[in-house]
């Protein structure tokens, strides 16, 4: 076997959570020590944007029709774009310490994922070509580098290209060995906002999932590690357009001139974990392989609320209401149905193992969901053979009844959040032969799917008037074991909650960029 597939499949197994132990940890929280959530270029020129919290966006409905008319590409669309995407959503306070809030989901509210553009001349911004890395803290663009191209004259007009990077430490101070799981699961959930966000400007998303990791490394300079105090590693690539475009999109006339800054220190000193060093090489690719496209799909949905309000209302949840988590079944199958698009734009890989504790006209117990029922007769096969696989409508499935409650709790780190609202749920992949017959790359790959899902969940919920919660701590082959799942053939990946929260009076909220 290839050594970095064995090496993913390893790291995996030994980052597994159980009853009798815990991936590998610190143990204890280093404040003194807390990496810095911002990252920023020192001697770059900063360009504020404006702030977008007045702008208008269309209905959230309506963001799924794929109906809406193109916005100009200008500074101020870029700025909503980003802004409801990858910026502050609101500040939280307990009366002596404060905290930001982001529009997308991140494991502990670490945020790991950091964002650049490569923007044309945009006036206000540059009159060149500009490399820009995303400043969430006030809101604003660092450009790293500006030169003339012409692959502009190749794309069409108000085209611009944007990329997901990660810096893994910033998981690993907390969580340890268990934090690539994270660190990937955060980079789906902002992969997922930024399709949101350019959704309510009416513009498509193309994922360019040829770009090697390596060849972003070079274009955005994460290979010059004298600029760089830990590693920053690219993850994905995609091109933003006003219309939908089919065509290969070579990147080679992106060719910048040399970095003149270079990046802040997020920590004064680092914890050494070598198996996250050992996973990230092994899963850092040089050549992207190629996937069967997916099928988009659209659906019709009910009348709600202005998309910004949704986008800047998602939370995740603390607590749960466990005297007030019924859910109707008509809004329980709108949030299994908004995960149906690829996110990734490949064909759908993760399925939904649910358990239903307060949903509306159906049972208590176990269920499935499938996002691709290719995947049916080989789980069938693999499961219980005494489950009921009784059809309760399209892709979804009573696998058996009962209360799931206490078992859903055991399984999600002792939680209540997984047995106290409407229903709890786990992503399950298909994972050996992915990873054996794709690379082992594609363990990321599947992990920002499962956050993708995660990200699209939480949007829906709020915009239902319910609340979410991801789950990354589980025990992993407990939940494996109540599937009847005895191989590596399928994994859960990541964990999901949804009910009515209970909200913390304590806690006050505050607007964002205020001192703008």
């Amino acid at each position: 076997m290839n050594k970095n597939i064995q090496t993913v499949i390893d790291y995996h197994e030994r980052t597994k959570h159980s009853s009798k132990r815990y991936a590998k940890s610190l143990g204890y929280m280093d404040w003194a020590n807390q990496p810095d959530p911002y990252r920023s270029y020192k001697n770059a020129l900063h360009v504020k944007l404006p702030i977008a919290l007045e702008n208008i966006t269309p209905p959230y409905h309506t963001l799924f029709e794929d109906a809406l008319p193109s916005a100009p590409l200008l500074i101020d669309s870029i700025s909503q774009f980003l802004q409801f995407s990858m910026g502050l959503a609101a500040i939280k306070s307990n009366g002596v310490d404060e905290w930001a809030l982001r529009c997308n989901a991140s494991s502990g509210n670490l945020h790991p994922s950091e964002s650049y553009l490569i923007l044309p001349p945009i006036r206000h911004i540059s009159h060149q070509t500009t490399i820009c890395h995303y400043a969430p803290q006030n809101h604003s663009l660092e450009i790293l580098c500006d030169f003339d191209s012409k692959i502009w004259e190749t794309l069409p007009k108000d085209s611009f290209f944007v990329a997901l990077s990660s810096i893994v430490y910033r998981e690993v101070w907390k969580y340890g060995e268990r934090a690539f799981r994270y660190t990937n699961l955060d980079a789906g959930h902002a992969l997922r906002s930024l399709q949101i966000s350019a959704k309510t400007l009416g513009w498509h998303y193309k994922y360019l999932s040829k770009t090697s990791e390596e060849a972003l490394s070079n274009l955005f300079g994460f290979n010059q590690k004298e600029r760089f105090g830990e590693s920053e590693v690219p993850d994905m690539f995609l091109l933003i357009t006003p219309k939908k475009y089919t065509d290969a999109v070579d990147i080679s006339p992106l060719i910048p001139n040399t970095f003149n800054s270079s990046a802040n220190n997020i920590a004064q000193t680092y914890q050494d974990w070598p198996l996250i060093e050992e996973i990230q090489e092994a899963t850092f690719t040089c050549k992207k392989n190629e996937y069967m496209p997916a099928t988009k799909i659209l659906f019709k949905k009910e009348p709600t609320k202005e998309a910004k309000e949704v986008i800047l209302k998602r939370r995740s949840a603390q607590m749960m209401d466990k005297k007030d988590n019924k859910i109707s079944f008509e809004k329980f199958k709108i949030l299994l149905d908004c995960t149906k698009e690829s996110f990734t734009g490949f064909e759908n890989q993760i399925n939904l193992v649910i358990f239903v504790h307060n949903v509306e006209d159906l049972k208590p117990g176990l269920y499935i969901f499938f996002r691709n029922e290719k995947y049916k007769n080989e789980l069938q096969s693999l499961m219980h053979e005494n489950f009921l696989w009784q059809k309760i409508s399209e892709n979804f499935y009573a696998l058996t009844f009962g209360d799931f409650k206490n078992i859903s709790k055991n399984i999600s780190c002792n939680q209540s959040i997984a047995s106290d609202g409407a229903f709890s749920l786990g992503m399950l992949s298909p994972f050996a032969k992915e990873i054996v017959q794709h690379g082992a790359q594609r363990y990321k790959e599947l992990y920002w799917e499962c956050g993708a899902i995660g990200q699209q969940l939480y949007l829906e919920a709020t915009s239902l008037n319910y609340q979410a919660t991801g789950i990354g701590c589980y025990l992993d082959d407990v939940f494996h074991t109540i599937l009847g799942l005895q191989s590596n053939q399928f994994q859960s990946l990541y964990h999901f909650t949804v009910g009515k929260a209970l909200l913390d009076s304590r806690i006050l909220t505050k607007k964002v960029y205020q001192e703008r």
